[in-house]
């Protein structure tokens, strides 16, 4: 039996996440679809984390196995003969048995993005949150630079999979402005259920004057959900880096 992973992308604001979903229509589904189609068996995909619905991809990673014999270099082909334009497949490869997409996965980047001007723009619709008035990226950068090293994120999660622990360690968290466009970069060997979109959330309340930067570690410390800044809009979160070392497989996807 091979396992393949699968390198993709996705616009996610048609789906209801990556995970695949009773009554709502997901990536995982439409993927393992058209996986079906071109192996000539059902396919289960084991994907690299669980995007929540409305957040895109600009890099992804999923396994599977296959008793096919199609080649690996022929399947972003085939696949995207039975995929929507919204999901496209650019490689895959044939990978040790232990591999697994989410298991195998030691680091992820984040990358959400707040248009920041008085007039709103068409073309960052489910692209970027809209947000209408000036926040300074300095205040900003301070406030992202709290939540650095090793912590416990409860205070930046919201309920939902229930998890062992809720110490993370986030790796780098920058701010970058390019012209109207804000980017927000976190890099965490996990993450919490919107814990990406709360940390965004606290920091704009920083820039907003409702704390002072400083004040997240306190708000971190005290693991008050209520305390910290609200979870930002869906749409403006990507998934842009992945860093993979089992012992076997060692690559970083951006």
């Amino acid at each position: 039996m091979r396992n393949i992973a699968l390198f993709l992308k996705y616009d996610g604001t048609a789906y209801h996440g990556w995970q695949v979903q009773k009554n709502a229509r997901s990536v995982a589904q439409t993927l393992e679809e058209a996986a079906a189609a071109v192996v000539g068996h059902r396919v289960h995909l084991t994907g690299c984390g669980r995007t929540d619905a409305g957040v895109h991809a600009r890099v992804y990673v999923a396994n599977f196995r296959t008793d096919a014999r199609i080649p690996v270099d022929r399947l972003p082909y085939a696949l995207n003969t039975h995929l929507p334009d919204d999901i496209v497949v650019y490689d895959a490869h044939e990978v040790p048995d232990a591999f697994n997409a989410i298991g195998s996965c030691v680091r992820k980047e984040y990358t959400y993005q707040i248009y920041n001007s008085h007039i709103r723009d068409p073309f960052y619709v489910n692209r970027a949150w809209f947000y209408p008035k000036h926040l300074d990226e300095r205040v900003m950068q301070e406030a992202a630079a709290q939540f650095v090293g090793t912590h416990d994120f409860a205070a930046v999660r919201s309920v939902g999979t229930e998890v062992r622990s809720t110490v993370r360690t986030v790796h780098h968290f920058t701010v970058e402005r390019r012209d109207e466009l804000l980017l927000f970069r976190v890099c965490a060997n996990g993450f919490l259920y919107n814990m990406a979109r709360a940390m965004v959330g606290t920091v704009v309340y920083a820039a907003e004057g409702k704390f002072a930067p400083t004040d997240i570690g306190k708000i971190l410390s005290d693991g008050n959900r209520t305390a910290a800044g609200p979870t930002v809009p869906a749409g403006g979160l990507y998934m842009t880096q992945l860093w993979y070392d089992d012992g076997e497989v060692q690559f970083h996807v951006r």
